[in-house]
């Protein structure tokens, strides 16, 4: 009898389950821009791309590609860079562009009769000079770790953006950094992952960047960091970056347009 009775309770619990439909409130799509253009130490920087996407629903598993936009960087002495769609990919691409070290650019994008506007400065990076590798990193001090060294420059502020890679299928790390307190002397960032073993590679990439892209960028990866608070915490506010649209200032575009100089080094986990 209490097996029968047991069994007639479990299907009571099962029955009561319910599914329930999130309906969330539904907006205009916005336009999405990836404009960063990146000059690689050792290359001429000439290829470059630059992104465009709309928003799409919470649950959407595919972001819509913005297409027909018309693309253009000018530089300070009035040339221009026109980039070109790929197809219907909303990835635009340009083969002859110049980067100059402390030039102004403006980006300029015409996208279902708006017009969407961006000025940023060519940043300078300088060269990941040493690595040094440790087995002292995570939670228990086990895990490997390296150090990537740099030399800041002296006398002027400098902003960074690193990002570290591995052949590990996880999403890049990203950190900021600026010279505030350091400024004129050998700077490292440091990387560890508990899933590091000898035989993986690291590419680690460092950016210069102005200092209002590293305040956007500060601000974005404490939003979205994992030590956040519960369920019930404020919701993290839209980060704006610096594309503005001149045409309808309420239809605001999500993104940024930066332009930074960048040194590369790959290092094997001995």
């Amino acid at each position: 009898m209490k097996k029968i009775l047991f069994f007639i309770v479990l299907i009571g619990f099962i029955s009561c389950e319910d599914v329930i439909d999130v309906d969330l409130p539904q907006s205009e799509p916005r336009l999405i821009i990836d404009a960063s253009i990146n000059w690689l130490k050792g290359t001429s920087g000439s290829s470059q791309l630059i992104k465009l996407s709309l928003s799409a629903p919470y649950f959407d598993t595919i972001i819509p590609p913005a297409n027909n936009a018309e693309v253009k960087i000018t530089n300070s002495q009035n040339t221009e860079f026109v980039f070109a769609e790929e197809g219907d990919s909303g990835y635009y691409t340009n083969n002859t562009f110049s980067p100059v070290i402390d030039e102004t650019y403006q980006l300029t994008i015409v996208y279902n009769s708006e017009t969407y506007i961006a000025s940023e400065t060519l940043k300078s990076v300088s060269p990941i000079t040493r690595i040094e590798q440790s087995q002292t990193g995570g939670f228990l001090a086990e895990d490997y770790e390296i150090k990537a060294y740099t030399q800041d420059p002296e006398n002027e502020d400098n902003y960074y953006l690193l990002e570290f890679s591995n052949d590990i299928p996880t999403l890049p790390t990203l950190e900021v950094f600026k010279d505030e307190f350091v400024n004129g002397n050998e700077i490292f960032a440091y990387f560890s992952d508990e899933d590091l073993e000898v035989g993986n590679e690291i590419k680690i990439r460092s950016y210069g960047t102005s200092e209002r892209y590293y305040e956007f960028m500060f601000i974005l990866l404490q939003q979205t960091s994992d030590g956040g608070g519960g369920p019930f915490e404020t919701q993290p506010a839209t980060v704006r970056g610096n594309c503005i649209n001149t045409t309808n200032k309420e239809n605001y575009p999500l993104g940024y347009f930066r332009l930074s100089e960048v040194d590369e080094f790959t290092y094997e986990i001995q």
